[in-house]
């Protein structure tokens, strides 16, 4: 079968990756202006200003419904991609750079793989040596390339944070394959702000607790609503408009790209320029990737998935 992707389609898969990546570059930037958690808050109320006039009607109707386990499945969801997982991200780039954060994207299908293995999923020889040579990647990258730093344990702490972020957005992931509740896409992208925003306040409590500004200025106030408009509304809007039309193996495939988008945003706007470690790390991750998933059909891919 023939696989032909609109030129529209394939715009807004590039402005998606493009958006999500520019989050990264925004967060270094801003990382003396606003502090984490207070930035994670405002970008979700941001989000449900927008969307809850659009939802509540539904959300009344569809909520009384869900059992016990379904909501326990939904505050999972908040927990690793409403709120924290983002503000782990933010308060990580405190402590290394948008070049090393952003390398460790291509480390999450890894992390799926192995949140998969409850689910009954298994995992071959081939697969493990995938596994084993990624995380060689991502120790490389978070080691910078030094075994002394290997042998001490000596991680950049703010390497280990943006690692941290991947591995729950992996969990995210997996979780959203187990939920069966009847929310679409824009009512469950609501629930999951909620939520997250439930888990931000004892966080957002802390930071003020220990003297974080609660005056914005106009960076930080321009970077919530960069973070909340486009790297989650019009990124999330886009990523589900990709996968429906091209099926969600190919389009994660496509999730690649954005390591090095962001280096490249990471140099024009930050001056980080990446070193020989950087390049080391995220082939031994790639190939890694390579390995555990096996060579990519596109044309196989795109058939399966219209199929379904």
């Amino acid at each position: 079968m023939h696989f032909t992707l609109p030129f529209s389609s394939w715009l807004i898969l590039l402005a998606t990756l493009f958006m999500w990546s520019g989050n990264w570059i925004v967060a270094r930037a801003v990382r003396d202006d606003i502090a984490p958690g207070i930035a994670t808050a405002g970008r979700i109320l941001v989000v449900l200003a927008i969307l809850l006039p659009f939802t509540l009607k539904g959300l009344r109707q569809k909520l009384p419904a869900l059992s016990r386990g379904e909501w326990a499945i939904l505050a999972a969801l908040g927990f690793t991609a409403g709120g924290p997982h983002m503000a782990v991200q933010w308060l990580g780039l405190h402590y290394t750079t948008a070049t090393s954060g952003i390398l460790y994207l291509s480390s999450t299908p890894i992390f799926i793989l192995l949140f998969a293995l409850p689910l009954g999923e298994r995992i071959g020889p081939k697969q493990w040596i995938g596994v084993l040579i990624s995380l060689c990647g991502v120790a490389t990258i978070a080691t910078q390339g030094s075994l002394a730093r290997l042998s001490s344990l000596s991680f950049n702490i703010g390497d280990m944070m943006a690692l941290g972020s991947m591995i729950m957005f992996a969990a995210y992931t997996v979780l959203l394959r187990v939920r069966r509740f009847a929310l679409d896409i824009v009512e469950l992208l609501v629930m999951v702000c909620v939520a997250g925003l439930l888990f931000m306040l004892p966080w957002v409590a802390v930071e003020l607790a220990l003297g974080a500004k609660v005056q914005i200025n106009t960076a930080g106030a321009l970077a919530i609503l960069y973070s909340a408009l486009c790297s989650q509304l019009l990124a999330y809007l886009g990523w589900s408009h990709v996968v429906m039309r091209m099926g969600a193996g190919l389009a994660g495939v496509t999730m690649h790209l954005m390591p090095a988008m962001g280096v490249g945003l990471a140099a024009l706007f930050l001056r980080e320029y990446p070193a020989w470690f950087h390049f080391a790390g995220i082939a031994l991750i790639l190939a890694g990737v390579a390995i555990s998933s096996g060579k990519v059909n596109i044309r196989k891919l795109a058939s399966e998935e219209r199929m379904r």
